[in-house]
C-alpha cells in the first residue's frame, strides 16, 4: 500500500482553498503566489503549505511553474504578487536567514573531477560557513545518514549515478536545514537504489524534515509522499492524498462488478445503467466476467445496487472501487489544464 493510501485513513485535511497540512506547525506555506515574465504567467495564485515532517510531492508537466515555485522558495526569484514563508522566514524579505533553512537538491549533481567526497562536502560545509573544528564531525554525519561512510575517500567522477544521488543528499543536509527541497531525486537510478532512496527519504521525514519532492517517476511519489500537489500551467489544480486529489478532479469514482459467469455481464450493466446517473459511464468488459461503471452517488445508493444485483440473481464474486492511481489523476489534471487553456484562448479571441 502507498503512503498516500495510508495516509488518508488519518483524517488529514486538504484540499480546496483549504490548504492546510492537518498539523498545527506549518513550515512551508504559500500563500496566492503569482509570478509574471511580461505578458507571460508562470504562476498563478498558488496557494499550498507544508508541515513538520511531512512529504510533499510536486509535480506537473515540464512548463507548469514548479521551477519558478523552487526558485522564489529558495530567494532566487522574486514573486510578482503573494507571499512565500519558510519556517516563518518570509522568502523575499530575508533571503540570508532562508538560506540557513533550506537544502536544494537539484537534478544534476555538476562536475566535480579531482576531488574526493570528503574535500567535495568540506567545499560545501565551508560555503555554508561551518566552522573548521565541526566540519569533519558533520561530514561523518551526513555521510552517515545518506547510507554512503565509506565514500569519504573515493573520487567523485569514480561514483555511480546513484552512488553521486547519495552524496548528492549528504551534501544537502551538511547544514542542518529545516526543508528539503530535492529535484528528481531518483532520476536514473536503478530498481534496488530507487527502494533505498526511498526509504533514506521516508528516514529524513521521521527525523522532522520537511520534504518538498519533484519527480516524473509517479509510482515512487506514491509509495512515499503523505500529499501530492499537481499543479499545470502555472495553476495548482489539486492538493490532497491520492484519493482526495481523485475527488477533486472527478466527483466521480469507478467501481467494479465481478460476476460468476460472463453470460451474466449484459444483464449486470442493465441493472447498473438503471442506477447510474446521467454521464455515468456504463463498460461491460469483453474478455471477462466484469462491469466497471462510473458514477458520483453515496456509499448507501451503491450499496442499495449490490443488494439489487443479488436480488436479480446474479452471481457477485466482488464488489470494489477501483483506485485511481497517481499516473491517472496526473494526466486528469493535464486534460483540465489545456482545457481551461483553450477555453481562455477562445474567450480572448471573441473580445
Amino acid at each position: 500500500m502507498s503512503k498516500l493510501s495510508e495516509y488518508s485513513k488519518t483524517g488529514h485535511k486538504s484540499g480546496g482553498d483549504d490548504v492546510g497540512t492537518g498539523t498545527d506547525e506549518l513550515v512551508v506555506d504559500i500563500r496566492e503566489l503569482s509570478k509574471k515574465y511580461g505578458k507571460f504567467t508562470a504562476l498563478d495564485r498558488l496557494s499550498l503549505s507544508v508541515g513538520k515532517g511531512q512529504i510533499l510531492g510536486f509535480i506537473g508537466p515540464n512548463g507548469a511553474g514548479k521551477t519558478t515555485t523552487i526558485k522564489i522558495l529558495v530567494g532566487l526569484a522574486r514573486p510578482t504578487s503573494g507571499t512565500a514563508t519558510v519556517g516563518g522566514i518570509d522568502c523575499v524579505a530575508a533571503p540570508r536567514q532562508l538560506k540557513r533553512l533550506i537544502g536544494y537538491m537539484p537534478d544534476t549533481f555538476g562536475s566535480y573531477d579531482g576531488m574526493r567526497v570528503g574535500e567535495y562536502l568540506d567545499f560545501f560545509g565551508a560555503a555554508f560557513r561551518i566552522p573548521r573544528r565541526t566540519r569533519a564531525k558533520r561530514i561523518d554525519e551526513v555521510l552517515e545518514l545518506a547510507r554512503c561512510p565509506k565514500f569519504k575517500d573515493l573520487f567523485v567522477e569514480s561514483l555511480s549515478h546513484g552512488m553521486r544521488q547519495k552524496v548528492a543528499l549528504a551534501r544537502t543536509m551538511l547544514h542542518d536545514p529545516l526543508v528539503l527541497i530535492l529535484d528528481e531525486p531518483a532520476n536514473g537510478l536503478d530498481p534496488p537504489a530507487r527502494i533505498e532512496m526511498r526509504q533514506l527519504l521516508l528516514d529524513l521525514a521521521a527525523r522532522g524534515k520537511t520534504l518538498i519532492v519533484t519527480s516524473h517517476i509517479l509510482p515512487e511519489l506514491a509509495r512515499i509522499c503523505d500529499r501530492v500537489a499537481i499543479i499545470t500551467r502555472g495553476r495548482l489544480r489539486a492538493i490532497g492524498t491520492l484519493d482526495e486529489i481523485a475527488r477533486q478532479l472527478n466527483p466521480q469514482r469507478t467501481m467494479e462488478v465481478l460476476l460468476t459467469e460472463e453470460g451474466a455481464v449484459d444483464r449486470a450493466a442493465e441493472v447498473i445503467r438503471r442506477h447510474v446517473e446521467a454521464g455515468g459511464e456504463v463498460t461491460p468488459s469483453p474478455t471477462e466476467s466484469a462491469v466497471r461503471f462510473r458514477t458520483a452517488k453515496s456509499d448507501d445508493a451503491i450499496a442499495g445496487l449490490l443488494g439489487e444485483l443479488v436480488s436479480a440473481g446474479l452471481g457477485v464474486i466482488q464488489f470494489r472501487e477501483v483506485q485511481t492511481d497517481l499516473e491517472e489523476a496526473f494526466m486528469t489534471a493535464a486534460r483540465v489544464g489545456d482545457a481551461e487553456a483553450a477555453a481562455d484562448a477562445a474567450k480572448a479571441g471573441l473580445t
